[in-house]
């Protein structure tokens, strides 16, 4: 007797609850990750943004440093830094193309990167968002070393999340968990500005 497409089905959904199970029980090591969100596709810092608010979900504290970005108020700048969990630094004097002074972003990378720097050696910190950290490390605004090496050394348990467009080699060498976003469509080219609450 031939099975029904139902069975089947059921057939399947349960070899592979067994691999996920399975793959779930080897799963005991607890630390923290270095999660990178890079490429050229929309969402890398939203992302960022949504774990966030999954922290404090948890009660935990966050730390974020934003090192392009600041030229304009975000939605998100606005809403989490209501919260005393998040320790919000807005670090960046806007995109590149609209500063042109590489003095004036390398200066104020490394400040972002001060401030990042004692967070990655606090460990009341659950949480850190390193906002557009890969393009400053692209453009050499910042030591790849160094942050190499501040990363390496955070507490245990802290969680960092790097976002940015082309993050390094040696970055994602280190890290737990690497997305990258693809750029299929976006709204610009078709001539739509950027809109309160999904990209500002």
């Amino acid at each position: 007797m031939t099975d029904t497409k139902e069975q089947r089905y059921k057939k399947r959904m349960q070899r592979r609850k067994e691999i996920v199970d399975e793959k779930i029980a080897q799963a005991t090591k607890e630390c923290g990750v270095l999660i990178i969100n890079t490429g050229n596709g929309k969402g890398k810092s939203s992302s960022a943004f949504g774990m966030v608010a999954r922290a404090l979900g948890h009660e935990m504290r966050v730390g974020v440093v934003q090192f392009i970005k600041g030229s304009f108020s975000t939605g998100e700048e606005a809403f989490f830094k209501r919260f005393d969990e998040v320790d919000y630094h807005v670090m960046g004097d806007g995109f590149t193309w609209e500063t042109q002074n590489l003095e004036q972003d390398k200066k104020s990378a490394q400040a972002a990167w001060d401030i990042a720097a004692k967070m990655l050696n606090d460990d009341s910190y659950h949480l850190i968002v390193l906002d557009e950290v890969n393009i400053a490390i692209k453009h050499g605004f910042i030591s790849i070393e160094e942050v190499i090496t501040d990363l390496q050394s955070r507490p245990d348990m802290q969680h960092v999340v790097a976002t940015g467009r082309g993050a390094r080699k040696e970055l994602i060498e280190i890290a737990d968990t690497v997305t990258e976003m693809k750029d299929i469509k976006h709204a610009f080219r078709s001539g739509i500005k950027a809109q309160k609450g999904v990209e500002l």
